[in-house]
């Protein structure tokens, strides 16, 4: 049996010392490996770590001003609704006095003959006449403001403009 074993012996060692060698190289190998994947994936994972977080404050920050966009924007419109309220009510008084100057004019054609009718009518159209100027002139108020209302709401729709490419 011992020389069985000598001449098993030599014969395997140089196949465990080239596998042992094989693996020596493939170890090296792997580790060099690895090491240029630790310098391109780690940098890589870094930067992207980076991007994120700035993604992150990009969408916090249009969130933000978004909602302070539409804070603005309900304040105008609140003072919008009030002032085309108010041009409602201005409308309906020049309606009125609209209809009261007809029934004026459909007066003075009726008693043309009569001087003191005339008269009597000409004075209850010139309070007509008033009534509608009072009117016109709240009429004129009330646009002014919506038009200084409306360019308030444009400021606001501004912003939109650094956000349009062209």
């Amino acid at each position: 049996m011992d020389t069985k074993a000598k001449v098993d012996t030599p014969s395997k060692r140089p196949i465990i010392e080239r596998r042992k060698i094989n693996q020596e190289q493939l170890s090296r190998t792997i580790e060099s490996s690895t090491r240029r994947w630790e310098l391109i994936v780690f940098p890589s994972l870094f930067a992207f770590i980076l991007l994120a977080a700035y993604g992150f404050y990009m969408v916090y920050s249009l969130a933000t001003d978004v909602h302070f966009l539409a804070l603005s924007v309900d304040a105008n419109m609140t003072i919008m609704s009030s002032n085309m309220q108010t041009m409602s009510d201005n409308m309906s008084t020049l309606t009125a006095s609209v209809n009261q100057m007809d029934l004026t004019t459909q007066s003075i054609n009726e008693n043309v003959q009569v001087l003191q009718s005339i008269k009597s009518d000409m004075t209850q159209m010139t309070h007509s006449m008033n009534s509608m100027t009072h009117t016109m002139g709240n009429m004129s108020h009330t646009t002014r403001i919506m038009s200084r209302d409306m360019h308030d709401v444009g400021r606001p729709m501004s912003i939109f403009n650094s956000f349009m490419p062209w």
